[in-house]
């Protein structure tokens, strides 16, 4: 399911010919057990209301989810850029020799950085995330020595600075995790495909009938797939581009 969320377009070809497929039944079993009466119709209608609403209630919390989750990876990018470029300035205050090593750390951290926001190769992103972990222990080991040997009011500064940097991907990690949960997806999938089955249990079995009923199938799979899109931090069309950690690099020559 996960892997399935993880790509809109298979989203989209899964979920149209379910919910196309869950209306077909629908139209047989109305075949198989007709409708009767004006009150088992009313019945049926107050129902299919009420489904369709908490279909489109459901919808409408997840577009929100997968929103605010995009909203809070742009934000936590840009804290990220400002949290190395601080700690870039800051480093002019240690000594030459330490902040050459700082700056040239921070400048092969920060295209670690960039790489990690725009790559969508899965293994890639695994090496990535290795040599992240190996350049934060040297960035962490670049200012706690010289504060070691000196604590003065610059190595302080440049430890907190740093201590910034490294929190801030932490949090943004957290945030590329931070998913739609899959029960949410199967909520929405179990009602989509009720709305439609009943859908096809009220239309009338002719051929206009049989091509209104692609309609909801088509507007619950294209739902689905822009909730999936938004969701989806890398596979998607969707993407949290690196304006600022690429504006960053370019302003610091690396």
């Amino acid at each position: 399911m996960e892997y399935l969320t993880n790509h809109p377009l298979l989203v989209f070809a899964v979920t149209l010919p379910a919910m196309w497929l869950a209306s077909v039944a629908g139209a047989w079993l109305r075949r198989r057990r007709p409708r009767r009466g004006d009150e088992r119709n009313s019945e049926f209608d107050i129902i299919l209301g009420a489904t369709l609403t908490l279909l489109a209630l459901i919808i409408g919390f997840s577009v929100s989810m997968a929103s605010s989750r995009y909203d809070q990876r742009v934000t936590l990018e840009e804290a990220e850029t400002n949290a190395i470029g601080t700690e870039f300035v800051r480093a002019d205050l240690m000594a030459a020799p330490d902040s050459a090593r700082v700056h040239a750390l921070l400048g092969d951290y920060l295209r670690l950085r960039i790489l990690f926001f725009t790559s969508e190769d899965d293994s890639k992103l695994v090496e990535i995330s290795q040599h992240t972990n190996q350049m934060q222990s040297q960035l962490w080991a670049a200012v706690r020595d010289p504060a070691e040997v000196a604590s003065t009011p610059a190595t302080i500064l440049t430890v907190g600075g740093m201590n910034d940097v490294l929190n801030s991907q932490g949090y943004t990690r957290a945030a590329f995790w931070d998913r739609i949960p899959i029960e949410a997806w199967g909520l929405m999938a179990v009602v989509g495909l009720c709305c439609n089955m009943m859908i096809g249990y009220g239309a009338q079995y002719t051929r206009a009938g049989k091509e209104m009923a692609l309609v909801l199938p088509f507007i619950v799979a294209t739902a689905f797939l822009l909730i999936a899109d938004i969701d989806a931090p890398r596979h998607g069309l969707t993407h949290v581009i690196p304006r600022n950690l690429i504006s960053l690099a370019q302003r610091l020559g690396r």
